[in-house]
């Protein structure tokens, strides 16, 4: 007898699937508890860090201290503490260096840029498994607000559901790339410059494994090129598998070129773009069912010559490193040489102020004073230069010695100063050099702050302009129609002469149209622009193609469940449907219709185990909603997922 799905079990909540009875029942309780003893060491070791801060370390320019490279070397979050933190986890926890370090930044990351994950986690809602996607996609967001409305809704997203992390990974970065679509081109640039190959060893004797790192839309077209050459081996005395012949057509083809007798293939990438992105938007598409940026798509639609080229001016992400566009401030970097002179004169003032402060030991190199004081500083005349002079220690001026009146006969008999003893005048220099130093290194400082200050203008600027052209009216839209309202007339042009286009070139087969639902992205009928405008002509309604009569569905219903479903429904399951089958009958043919209510893609694995695996039930929802229920009583179900 099954144990209730919703029971806690010491204060975790249920599993998503609920709690299995016997033995997977207590692993499952296991699991939870592990993610709740991990969620307690990264407090603790948040806690640890926090008690040994860098400012117990030397400080730069002490004999000792840690050197300029590594400092820029470590991560950020590692900034405020001490470099001596991970030599004692290496102690207490018997890892390595490497891994003290890896641990403490997680640890760090997750308390203070992932404070509902580190909850969710305690909670024994999520396994560490899950931390990966969180840490490497969510944490980079920078601004605070995006990272934390990305947090929360994939979080809501995952309660109640069979997530693992791979679809955890395929979520965050849709989500990423539709809330933080300009930092995630910058970081997809930097990306695209370590692209290479490599070989690495295996576990397995006598093996290695060769790496490629390309962006998706090639290693897609990779991928399907070698399983193409593969199937056209079709000897029948040839035993190798499918894997085993991709394998070998990848040696002849770079090692034995134009000696292995295999002939050219096309090879075939499906893409999923929103009208949003096609018109110049943030709304990422899909290529081979995995989420990338609106401007890969793009990028891959102009290559193919499907798209013409953006025009720079409306195309805010041409290059992320490009500098920012000069503003009215002084961000000609560490120059004040093209600063308007009542600037110039303000600044000279304004520092003039400042190494007197610290010549006469009033500053001690603390940060900028509040703005109200800059202001009035900034706002003030020039000083007078006695008053500079006497700040300076400096008793002659441009119009020579000061003299008291009072005291002018006795200085005129005053002999001659007795001279300074040598160890004095070098410690005053010494003093002198090191208060200029330290002027000198504020002055930087500031420069440097008010550089990024003007960047930060700059790229608000940059933002608010493409916010008010058409690709910013576009990704703002409250939905697709409102999107094609706001396109430019060339931008409408474009895409009708793209969803016109026939197959042939670079098309494998005519573009089509998905019609989807606008809140919940399910999809409600594919089509193409013929078919679209013949059913407006003549008043018919769109919908999923009707049901086949046979066992086989038509093209049209194939093509259908196959968008719908794009990969494996079984909970957990991110493999694709095969091309050539695994379109299940819910219902057996003929007591099931081949009907898009009746039919879900699998995987060949899963497809097997459906028919196969004893005690296991497989029920199709007339909304395309898949439940399976397992032997031991866990309940998971799964959607089509959103376009």
């Amino acid at each position: 007898m099954s144990e209730p799905a919703t029971r806690t079990v010491d204060g975790l909540s249920a599993p998503g699937a609920g709690w299995a009875s016997g033995p997977l029942g207590a692993v499952q309780a296991a699991d939870r508890e592990i993610a709740h003893q991990t969620a307690l060491r990264a407090r603790a070791v948040a806690e640890f860090a926090a008690a040994h801060p860098a400012s117990a370390d030397r400080q730069p320019g002490q004999p000792g201290a840690m050197s300029a490279e590594r400092r820029v070397a470590r991560p950020q979050v590692l900034a405020d503490v001490s470099e001596w933190v991970t030599q004692e986890m290496v102690v207490a926890l018997c890892i390595s260096s490497q891994a003290a370090e890896q641990l403490l930044v997680r640890s760090l990351t997750l308390v203070h840029r992932l404070p509902r994950t580190l909850e969710a986690l305690e909670r024994g809602e999520l396994h560490s498994g899950h931390l990966w996607p969180m840490l490497e996609k969510v944490a980079p967001i920078a601004d605070p607000k995006k990272r934390a409305a990305v947090e929360q809704e994939l979080l809501e997203w995952m309660a109640g559901r069979v997530t693992t992390p791979a679809q955890l990974g395929a979520k965050a970065r849709r989500l990423g790339l539709a809330r933080d679509a300009r930092d995630e081109a910058a970081r997809l640039a930097a990306a695209l410059r370590e692209r290479g190959v490599g070989v690495r060893a295996d576990r397995r004797e006598g093996m290695a494994v060769f790496d490629a790192l390309l962006t998706i839309p090639e290693a897609q077209a990779l991928l399907d090129a070698l399983g193409r050459y593969a199937d056209a081996l079709d000897d029948p005395d040839d035993h190798r598998t499918r894997g085993q012949k991709m394998a070998d057509c990848l040696l002849d083809l770079v090692l034995r070129p134009g000696e292995n007798g295999l002939r050219p293939v096309q090879a075939q990438l499906t893409v999923v773009a929103g009208v949003r992105a096609l018109l110049g938007g943030d709304q990422p598409g899909e290529i081979g069912s995995d989420p990338v940026s609106a401007e890969m798509v793009r990028a891959l639609a102009v290559a193919l010559g499907l798209l013409p080229a953006a025009d720079a001016d409306t195309d805010r992400d041409a290059d992320p490193f490009d500098p920012p566009a000069p503003s009215p401030g002084p961000v000609d970097e560490w120059s004040t040489d093209t600063w308007p002179e009542a600037w110039r004169a303000a600044d000279e003032r304004w520092w003039a102020e400042v190494e007197a402060r610290a010549l006469r030991g009033e500053w001690g190199g603390e940060d900028d004073p509040p703005d109200d004081v800059l202001a009035r500083w900034w706002d003030q005349g020039p000083p007078a230069d006695a008053d500079v002079a006497d700040a300076r220690g400096d008793t002659n001026s441009d119009d020579g010695p000061h003299r008291d009146p009072d005291s002018a006969h006795d200085a005129d008999a005053d002999a001659a100063p007795l001279p300074e003893p040598a160890g004095w005048t070098a410690a005053r220099r010494a003093l002198e050099a090191a208060s200029a130093g330290v002027a000198q290194l504020h002055r930087t400082l500031s420069h440097a702050r008010r550089s990024v200050a003007d960047a930060q203008r700059a790229d608000e600027d940059d933002e608010a302009t493409w916010q008010r052209s058409p690709a910013g009216r576009v990704t703002t839209a409250p939905t697709d129609l409102d999107a094609l309202l706001a396109a430019s007339r060339s931008q409408r042009e474009a895409l009708a002469a793209l969803l016109d286009a026939s197959a042939g070139g670079t098309l494998l087969d005519r573009p089509r149209i998905a019609v989807v639902d606008e809140l919940t992205g399910a999809l409600l009928a594919l089509t193409d622009s013929t078919d679209l405008r013949r059913r407006a002509i003549a008043g018919l309604g769109l919908g999923p193609p009707g049901p086949t009569a046979g066992y086989r569905p038509g093209r049209a219903l194939d093509r259908f469940v196959r968008a719908r479903d794009r990969r494996c429904r079984f909970p957990g399951c991110r493999r694709r449907v095969p091309l050539g089958g695994e379109l299940d009958h819910d219902r057996p043919y003929p007591d099931g219709p081949t009907s898009a209510e009746n039919l879900t893609g699998y995987c060949t694995g899963h497809h097997r185990g459906k028919h196969q695996a004893p005690g296991w039930r497989h029920e199709l929802a007339a909304g395309g909603t898949l439940t399976v229920t397992t032997p031991s009583g866990l309940v998971a179900s799964t959607a089509p997922p959103p376009f």
